[in-house]
């Protein structure tokens, strides 16, 4: 974990990412919900804790399925410390769910009168460092003569709003399906899996960020992932699905 001079977090609290080093394969993994925390200084948003623990916090099982995809590519992560609902670090600044008011129907108290000059604090001391350790790791790799290939790392909720989700995983892409499309045509050889083509989540300019910042922008194969988060309560759910998203990315990634 890393330090930070923000007002915003105390001395004793952890900093906004955390990087996890790996070898030299090409693979960086990213997950952008990976925390729950919240800045003291927020008084946990007027939610309660076990508000913090459900889903609108949090993607629920990312972060330890992030780490196993990564340490089974011999690649490098990086994950983000504090809750979406602090600052949505998969949603661009303009966006109005960066600091979401509400989440499906729960009210945040503590977003609810955020100023500009809150929101670009809660922005400097989490988004901007965040994205920034991306772009470095990306730099560095270039300037080593490294290739990369982006993983953004994500789950969803098994239920929402009262309908059921019948997609075990989801593969997301935008304009770039280069490395999307081969993995879910994998994934949909799997028996009894079914995989959604941007689906339960459609990639956009609007809702994804980093997909288009640092995997778009920059000509890079990436491709995002979602797990239904069910499916990632266990250790055993955990190491199936990242034994087997491993193995997929591996078989499908192009010659670089």
């Amino acid at each position: 974990m890393t330090s930070t001079n923000s007002p915003l977090l105390a001395e004793d609290e952890p900093g906004p990412y955390e990087v996890v080093e790996g070898g030299r394969s090409p693979y960086l993994v990213v997950c952008d919900h990976a925390g729950r925390r919240v800045p003291r200084a927020l008084g946990a948003l007027g939610l309660t804790e076990q508000d913090l623990e459900r889903h609108i916090a949090w993607d629920l099982g990312a972060a330890a399925l992030s780490r196993r995809v990564a340490s089974a590519l011999d690649g490098w992560l990086i994950l983000q410390n504090y809750s979406r609902l602090v600052i949505d670090c998969n949603r661009p600044l303009t966006s109005p769910d960066s600091i979401a008011r509400r989440s499906e129907d729960t009210l945040i108290p503590g977003n609810r009168d955020v100023s500009a000059e809150e929101a670009a604090l809660r922005a400097s001391t989490i988004f901007t460092p965040y994205h920034q350790r991306i772009r470095t790791e990306l730099d560095r790799r270039t300037a080593e003569g490294l290739s990369s290939v982006l993983i953004f790392m994500h789950s969803f909720t098994p239920t929402y709003r009262g309908v059921d989700r019948a997609w075990h995983a989801g593969v997301l892409h935008h304009r770039d399906a280069r490395l999307a499309l081969p993995v879910l045509a994998a994934l949909r050889q799997e028996p009894a899996l079914v995989v959604g083509d941007n689906q339960p989540y459609a990639a956009s300019a609007l809702t994804d960020y980093g997909l288009i910042e640092h995997g778009e922008a920059r000509g890079l194969l990436h491709v995002e992932l979602e797990v239904r988060q069910d499916l990632l309560a266990t250790n055993e759910g955990l190491d199936a699905w990242a034994e087997r998203l491993a193995r997929v990315l591996t078989l499908t990634r192009p010659r670089l």
